[in-house]
């Protein structure tokens, strides 16, 4: 079953100079802030935003660096092999850090054993559109119609294979009987162009991806997945509105490093990561995307990853997905 979780907010911290204190002159160069995927997704947006200002609470400049692949496994590999010294860290989707390990038995690396957590930084739900150019719909009926008779030339984009866009479309295929062909792409940017020029004709995208195509009406929202409506497309019908039960899908994206750095470095990101979050400004660029901030602490984060490998496990051997 698909369901949401709500994590607690963040406890006090100790003030960032009395951590810095502790761990002397870390950080002594610039650090390193992987994302797993092309540039203008989810895991780029939120990584961006937290890098904006860690570096200032750091006292050395952070540096984004796009590394994708594979669903996110290539970066995650150069991750669990990069020093443990805390001057690389990552920003990472669920798919990097819980639905890989479901999907693929021969991963590259371990999303538990092989990092350390940060923080949960933000959830955001899935939205299903269609490009109205290409699918003269107004809802969700008329996109189950049109698939329904157009079953052998309709496809749909994702981020990947196994990304939280994909299993969520596998569902709903399953659920309403419809057919449509998967057309993987690297990372949720690039997903939307492929829609927007019309080589797909729907996809399932994190609302953070999509919400500028679909206010300026390039795009047609026609399904979100939060279990209440999102105020950025207040007049979006839930899945569950639409008769869908056990549908609630929340996509995540959080902060990890290499495991080995120690626990001071860590508690240093913990800490300047959360403030990042947690600033108005960040707050609200982030809000305006239909993303929910979260800044929760590495422990919480921890216990939910772990949780969220057991759910996915559960839905790709149930939905039969597997990799290519």
């Amino acid at each position: 079953m698909i369901h949401r979780r709500t994590l607690l907010a963040a406890p006090a911290f100790l003030p960032l100079h009395a951590l810095a204190q502790a761990q002397g002159e870390w950080p002594q160069r610039p650090v390193t802030m992987m994302i797993p995927f092309v540039a203008g997704g989810p895991s780029d947006i939120t990584g961006r935003v937290i890098a904006a200002r860690l570096g200032g609470l750091l006292g050395q400049p952070v540096v984004v660096e796009n590394r994708p692949g594979a669903n996110g496994a290539v970066a995650a590999q150069a991750m669990a092999r990069a020093a443990a010294d805390g001057h690389t860290i990552m920003t990472g989707s669920i798919g990097v850090f819980a639905i890989n390990k479901a999907l693929r038995p021969n991963l590259p690396y371990d999303p538990v054993r092989d990092f350390a957590p940060i923080t949960l930084a933000v959830t955001m739900p899935n939205v299903l559109v269609v490009n109205p150019q290409h699918i003269p719909v107004t809802d969700y009926a008329g996109t189950l119609a049109w698939l329904r008779a157009n079953a052998a030339r309709a496809s749909y984009s994702t981020s990947g294979v196994g990304s939280s866009e994909h299993l969520t479309m596998e569902l709903l295929k399953l659920r309403t009987r419809t057919e449509a062909t998967h057309i993987p792409y690297q990372g949720g940017a690039a997903a939307s162009t492929a829609l927007l020029a019309g080589d797909v004709q729907l996809t399932f995208q994190n609302l953070g991806t999509v919400a500028q195509h679909i206010a300026a009406g390039r795009l047609r929202a026609v399904m979100v997945t939060s279990e209440a409506r999102n105020p950025t497309i207040p007049d979006v019908p839930t899945a569950g509105e639409l008769g869908l039960t056990d549908f609630v899908v929340t996509s995540w994206q959080a902060v990890m490093a290499p495991a080995g750095v120690p626990a001071p470095i860590l508690a240093r990101l913990e800490a300047a990561c959360i403030e990042s979050l947690r600033h108005p400004e960040s707050r609200q660029r982030l809000n305006q995307l239909g993303v929910d901030v979260v800044a929760s602490t590495a422990a919480d984060f921890r216990r939910f990853q772990e949780a969220e490998i057991t759910r996915w496990r559960s839905v790709v051997e149930s939905a039969q997905i597997r990799a290519e």
